[in-house]
């Protein structure tokens, strides 16, 4: 995943606390098996990929304290082109111009590599890398959910160990939580890190993530990305992403 990518030294610091779920966890339905899920979960993904032409959003990166204090922030506008070409135009930075080279330029750098084949680190969340075990099902704000336990099958910094959300009538992850399943660096003792995605037409893209990092020496910091005012498929209207309270 690009958040693993991203190797938050010393001078990464951040924000306030991860959206919580609130809604009591389910008893599972009937006849739901791991296998079936997982099944359906990468058929519809594939047809989906196969669908997305392209789409443009505005990104909003920053390194915020704990206390709301931005340290750093670049926004710019993300563009993707199927099959594989990302490019991000920088509209707009501020704050400490060493957080943004040493944080927030790698971490997008790391996305377009990625998106270009230039990294061959296989994170899907598939049967090879993953075994999941089902829990129950949960409401996450307009979503009906499946909740699974996601194992990973190696100690990889690319992998997670963690929970999944998956949406039971588009069988589309809508949450992941979670953390490294292996430690990323000296630096970093632990990465704790919550991604949510959202619905835009028939396509399920991101909409936030937040990354809670205890850094060696300089304490807890968070590093959030927000995705809005998409445009998929060259569409002329656009989807300005609203504020959700999950």
């Amino acid at each position: 995943m690009a958040l693993f990518v991203a190797k938050l030294n010393a001078q990464a610091a951040q924000q306030p606390a991860q959206s919580e779920v609130n809604a009591p966890l389910e008893a599972l339905s009937a006849g739901v098996t791991a296998d079936q899920l997982f099944a359906r979960l990468i058929t519809h993904n594939e047809l989906r990929s196969t669908a997305l032409r392209d789409y443009a959003a505005v990104r909003t990166y920053q390194v915020v304290d704990l206390e709301g204090k931005v340290h750093a922030e670049e926004i710019g506008r993300m563009e993707y082109r199927a099959p594989n070409k990302k490019t991000f135009i920088v509209t707009s930075e501020s704050g400490s111009v060493l957080v943004r080279r040493l944080a927030l330029n790698p971490l997008i750098a790391s996305e377009i590599e990625a998106a270009a084949g230039k990294q061959h680190h296989d994170s899907s969340i598939t049967p090879a890398n993953y075994t999941l075990r089902l829990i129950g099902e949960q409401q996450i704000g307009p979503y009906h959910c499946y909740v699974a336990q996601a194992v990973p099958k190696r100690r990889d910094k690319y992998l997670f160990e963690g929970k999944i959300w998956i949406d039971t009538a588009d069988d589309a992850i809508v949450r992941i939580e979670g953390h490294p399943a292996k430690k990323l660096s000296f630096w970093i003792e632990q990465a704790d890190f919550v991604r949510e995605y959202e619905k835009i037409d028939q396509f399920w893209l991101s909409r936030r993530d937040e990354t809670f990092v205890q850094v060696r020496l300089y304490g807890k910091k968070v590093l959030i990305i927000d995705h809005r005012d998409y445009t998929v498929n060259g569409a002329d209207s656009k989807y300005v992403a609203v504020s959700h309270s999950w």
